[in-house]
């Protein structure tokens, strides 16, 4: 898939990042990763990000990322497409995009770089030579360590035709705005903060339509539902499935740090569908919680 492909595909509709799979030992379970994604791939999703934030990209060693995107391009062929996490220091990240790139991944979600704070000309310097270093479509998140503003994406945008795609995980409106303003249709735009339902309606008024959901990973009806109220300005379903359901899900997923993760697959669980648990250092949900999200899920209905 050229760059400019990926970009078209990422300009509408609801791309969401599948958990990854691990068995009641923690190992990487592809049997029921590929049931995941065959199960999900019907529902709509304009694009699956494999092995990303939500796939604890973080927590995989590099065999086990092969497999993981290996199975996803495998499994989704001629469904959907797969773009690929990546991220961490500049050379490892490279070495994750040029394997996504081999396997046959349609792009890469390049992730932030690990630990240490970086200057602008740094963060430039880093993403540029990912994007140099394969041919497919680059989508960068801005998040924690890296925060890209509009300057620094258009001297990127000049270097690096593949760089096709923006995803905002920070939230400064101010920021984003000016991104927007400046660069235009140069990029497909993502929003990217954790819940991204909640913002959906704020981004879209400001010129970003389209965001990633990680409820589709459990509730792919109600995700569905939700991007379509959006698409259509239906603000009052927007309202009743924000009372209803994406509320009191935050509640939930509040109650500690790292829970974006381990509710999504609770979730997961709870519909049949089970992921196995989170890796160190995330934790999973207390079964208290896990009975608050149950009643949640249940009240919506078959999904």
């Amino acid at each position: 898939m050229q760059p400019n492909e990926l970009k078209t595909i990422l300009s509408s509709g609801l791309p969401s990042f599948p958990v990854t799979d691990f068995d009641a030992q923690g190992n990487f379970n592809k049997k029921t990763y590929a049931e995941r994604l065959e199960w999900l791939a019907p529902y709509g999703a304009s694009a699956l990000f494999a092995a990303g934030g939500t796939g604890e990209f973080f927590s995989l060693t590099q065999p086990e990322y092969s497999e993981v995107i290996k199975t996803a391009v495998d499994t989704c062929r001629g469904k959907v497409p797969i773009l690929a996490g990546a991220g961490g220091p500049t050379r490892v990240a490279i070495g994750y995009a040029q394997e996504a790139e081999r396997l046959g991944a349609a792009g890469i979600l390049l992730m932030p770089h690990y630990l240490t704070e970086a200057p602008i000309d740094g963060l430039i310097a880093h993403v540029e030579e990912v994007c140099k270093s394969v041919n497919f479509g680059v989508v960068v998140y801005n998040r924690n360590v890296c925060k890209l503003d509009a300057n620094a994406l258009e001297k990127l945008a000049d270097r690096c035709p593949n760089l096709i795609g923006f995803k905002d995980g920070i939230g400064d409106i101010e920021r984003m705005m000016q991104i927007w303003r400046r660069m235009g249709d140069r990029f497909s735009y993502l929003g990217g903060l954790p819940t991204a339902e909640v913002y959906a309606a704020a981004y879209k008024a400001m010129g970003v339509p389209v965001y990633s959901s990680a409820v589709f990973n459990f509730m792919p009806k109600l995700a569905m539902d939700f991007y379509h109220a959006v698409a259509t300005d239906n603000h009052a379903e927007q309202n009743r499935m924000l009372d209803e359901f994406y509320l009191p899900y935050l509640e939930i997923r509040n109650r500690k740090a790292g829970y974006a993760v381990s509710i999504v697959k609770a979730g997961a669980r709870l519909v049949g569908h089970d992921a196995g648990p989170v890796r160190a250092p995330l934790v999973d949900l207390t079964e208290a919680e896990c009975d608050m999200l149950d009643k949640l899920i249940r009240a919506q209905g078959a999904q």
